[in-house]
């Protein structure tokens, strides 16, 4: 007789594996379905587990479950606008809109529900959420831009930009992801200089940076 190959051992996952196994489900459910499409037996099937052992480790049910799996897709987000503080500041911006329009791209259904709201588990922790990743990235991008104390016409400016990224990324979804994705960041990043020059029209802090800016062009 031929020896059968031996089975596997079961590895039974730690606390944090299995939570983690949990939340990759729902994220991958909650990225091609709008929340309230998704339930806890969803989850449980998408993980080859039981129903009650996710209510074990969210015992909050959906509602906890979900915003679990945002802030760990607003922590990716964050990480999108991660960039070296290396180079001029253009191929800076342009690394980071690729990350998050890839995102976007990844997350087309669960990105849409996200941003516009109306979710039926939508609530003020999940709205802050959210705004934690805007608040994070014009963060970011004011570091690289390299400006001590920036006023409050140049901090309005680069939030704008920001809901603007937002907008054409809902809108490239609606229009089935047209135009292709390297030229929708191309003209993200040229209305960026765009809506600097604007500004600097009434903003000396501003102009300073759009001339130091072209230097680097």
């Amino acid at each position: 007789m031929t020896p059968q190959a031996p089975t596997p051992a079961y590895r039974r996952l730690s606390v944090e594996e299995r939570r983690g196994q949990l939340l990759e489900a729902a994220l991958s459910l909650f990225a091609h379905r709008a929340p309230e499409d998704v339930s806890l037996d969803d989850v449980a099937e998408a993980a080859g587990v039981s129903r009650p052992l996710v209510y074990r480790y969210f015992p909050g049910g959906k509602q906890q479950l979900y915003e679990a799996a945002l802030r760990s897709a607003a922590d990716e987000l964050r990480t999108c606008f991660d960039e070296p503080h290396e180079g001029p500041l253009l191929p800076r911006l342009s690394r980071a809109v690729d990350r998050y329009l890839a995102f976007v791209d990844q997350h087309d259904t669960g990105f849409s529900a996200l941003l516009q709201g109306g979710s039926v588990v939508e609530t003020s922790r999940t709205t802050a959420i959210v705004d934690g990743v805007r608040r994070a990235a014009a963060e970011h991008i004011l570091s690289h831009l390299g400006v001590p104390e920036p006023g409050p016409r140049l901090r309005m400016t680069i939030r704008m930009w920001i809901t603007a990224v937002e907008a054409a990324s809902l809108i490239w979804l609606d229009e089935e992801k047209q135009p292709p994705l390297d030229e929708l960041r191309d003209w993200l990043v040229e209305q960026f200089m765009a809506v600097l020059e604007v500004t600097s029209r009434r903003d000396a802090q501003t102009e300073a940076l759009v001339r130091a800016l072209a230097m680097d062009l």
